[in-house]
C-alpha cells in the first residue's frame, strides 16, 4: 500500500510538471530561446513554387518548424533568438527565392514583436463611415490575401473582406477620406477586375498561375 502511495505521488508531480495539453510548439519555443517567424508570401502558384521556397530557407542554419499554407501563402518557422534574425535578411531570403513578402511579423523569444511598418492614416471618424458590397475578380486564398491586403493600406478602410466563392468584397471605409471608385482603382492595379476597373494585361500574366481567374471580353 506504501508503495502505491509512493508511485501515485510521482504521478502527481510529473502531471504538475508536465500538465496535459500544454503545446509541444509554445514549451519548444519558449524553452529553447527561439524566434517565431511569420511572412505573407506573394507568388507561390504551385506545391514546387512552395518546396522552393522552404528549401531556400531551409539555408539558414537552425531553422525548425518549417510550414507553407499554399492557400493564404503564409510561411511560418521558428529561429534561434540568439542568431537575431532581421526582418530585412527575412524578406531578402523571400526575393531571392522568386517571391514577394507582403507582411512580415516576428514574435522574439522574449514576448517582444517586430512587423512589417504600417504607414500611418488620417483618424478615420467612425460617424462618416459606410460599407459597400463590390465584385473582384479571383480565385483562391492568395487571392484573398492580396486583395484585402490591398484594400486596408488604403486611406480610410476600417474592414476589408473578400469572399472566394461569391468573388464579393465588403468594405467598410470613410466616406470623406476614400470612395469606392478609389477602392476599385487601388484592386485593379493589384491584378484584379472590378466592374469599374480592368487591371492590365502585364500584371495579370504576372499573377501566379493558381490567380489567373478568367477574364470577361
Amino acid at each position: 500500500m506504501k508503495n502505491l502511495i509512493i508511485i501515485f505521488s510521482i504521478i502527481c508531480i510529473g502531471f504538475i510538471l508536465n500538465p496535459i495539453g500544454a503545446n509541444a510548439q509554445d514549451e519548444k519555443t519558449l524553452n529553447s530561446g527561439m524566434d517565431s517567424v511569420t511572412v505573407v508570401v506573394e507568388g507561390l502558384g504551385c506545391p514546387f513554387c512552395a518546396y522552393g521556397l522552404e528549401k531556400k530557407f531551409k539555408e539558414l542554419k537552425g531553422i525548425d518548424d518549417v510550414t507553407i499554407d499554399m492557400e493564404t501563402g503564409l510561411l511560418n518557422f521558428i529561429f534561434p533568438a540568439a542568431d537575431s534574425l532581421s526582418m530585412e535578411r527575412i524578406e531578402k531570403q523571400v526575393e531571392e527565392a522568386g517571391y514577394t513578402a507582403v507582411d512580415t511579423k516576428i514574435v522574439r523569444a522574449d514576448g517582444s514583436l517586430e512587423a512589417t511598418a504600417v504607414l500611418e492614416h488620417a483618424e478615420i471618424d467612425k460617424n462618416a463611415i459606410v460599407q459597400k458590397e463590390v465584385m473582384v475578380s479571383g480565385n483562391c486564398g492568395m487571392c484573398q490575401t492580396r486583395i484585402e491586403n490591398t484594400a486596408k493600406k488604403l486611406e480610410g478602410i476600417s474592414e476589408a473582406v473578400w469572399d472566394k466563392e461569391t468573388k464579393i468584397l465588403s468594405v467598410n471605409f470613410d466616406q470623406h477620406l476614400i470612395s469606392i471608385e478609389e477602392i476599385e482603382e487601388a484592386i485593379s492595379k493589384a491584378g484584379h477586375d472590378t466592374p469599374n476597373f480592368k487591371t492590365s494585361t502585364e500584371v495579370y500574366d504576372n499573377l501566379p498561375g493558381c490567380c489567373q481567374y478568367d477574364r470577361e471580353n
